[in-house]
């Protein structure tokens, strides 16, 4: 008898755990981020997201916090968070403090771009998850893919366009996630001597001389009204 309540026991306390588990409300603060977060099969726990999560397509049915340099705690609050998973890039600062201060978990994920440091975040989201064994899997596999990119750069200029939610069009300079996904992929980027983003100016498009334009979804609209654009041979 002793021995059955026992075994009765431990299987409620492992079922409290999974139920535990299972009623998580992760906010996800960063494309890169979301994007571990499903890749790590925990998609069905996301209850929001940033403006620039936007891949996989399931997470636009999201509800929306907006861009990630511009939080505010009170719209994240209201979904009732239990886990806050943040890029390192993400702003203001006083809005994880007030967070934190409400009784919401706020783990901080590397912002490091190089492809080398994506196996550093994937680490950081898995722990924060308790799903490591899957984060193990997932960086085997990258790392994998990763050894296949070609070590050898092509003479092809890349120039990769940011735009979103009605922004101004933005091209990617060095120290972004854009440089280093071409890089990766043995390319160039078209757009050197500056770091992070910078307005698309007919001049500069013109002076790059890209061989590739690179856009996301949103992108596509903005090319089309974009004179600057049309000047360059990538766009022919």
């Amino acid at each position: 008898m002793t021995r059955s309540l026992s075994r009765a026991l431990a299987l409620c306390a492992a079922l409290i755990t999974q139920l535990a588990a299972a009623a998580e409300r992760i906010v996800s603060i960063g494309g890169d981020v979301s994007e571990i977060v499903y890749a790590l099969g925990a998609g069905d726990e996301l209850v929001a997201r940033d403006s620039t999560s936007l891949s996989p397509a399931a997470l636009q049915s999201l509800p929306d916090v907006g861009y990630m340099r511009q939080l505010n705690a009170e719209g994240i609050l209201a979904l009732r968070p239990t886990l806050v998973l943040a890029s390192d890039l993400a702003q203001p600062a006083l809005v994880f403090r007030q967070l934190a201060d409400s009784g919401v978990r706020v783990v901080h994920i590397p912002a490091d771009s190089a492809p080398e440091a994506v196996s550093e975040k994937v680490t950081a989201v898995a722990a924060a998850l308790d799903r490591k064994p899957q984060g193990k899997r997932l960086i085997a596999h990258y790392r994998q893919q990763l050894a296949a990119l070609n070590a050898r750069p092509l003479p092809v200029k890349v120039l990769f366009i940011m735009s979103h939610g009605g922004m101004t069009p933005m091209a990617a300079g060095q120290d972004t996630a854009a440089d280093a996904a071409i890089r990766a992929a043995g390319l160039r980027n078209a757009m050197q001597g500056f770091s992070h983003y910078r307005p698309l100016s007919q001049e500069g498009v013109i002076a790059s001389a890209p061989d590739l334009l690179l856009v996301g979804r949103d992108g596509v609209k903005t090319l089309a009204a974009c004179s600057s654009c049309g000047n360059c041979r990538a766009s022919r």
